[in-house]
């Protein structure tokens, strides 16, 4: 990862571009510490794809705890099909 200025951003944004586009990430350094990075939209979607995953998993996780302690419902089939009428 490579640490810029936002001055240098304004003053070579081709080149920092580049970098991005060639898979590097690039650190924007900012007042207060209030940095940003700049990547690659295909690396974003991967980040994106993983956090959504991470999310999904949790979610069956917390299913799989609700099994284990009981609280479901169970229906036959034949309920189920009654319910749907």
């Amino acid at each position: 990862m490579i640490a810029i200025r936002t001055v240098d951003i304004r003053n070579d944004f081709k080149r920092v571009s580049n970098l991005v586009k060639s898979g590097e990430k690039v650190l924007i350094a900012r007042p207060r510490n209030e940095n940003m990075v700049v990547l690659s939209e295909k690396e974003y979607n991967a980040l994106d794809k993983a956090r959504r995953n991470a999310e999904y998993l949790a979610k069956i996780d917390r299913a799989v705890e609700r099994v284990a302690e009981g609280r479901v419902i169970v229906k036959t089939m034949e309920e189920l099909e009654e319910m749907a009428r």
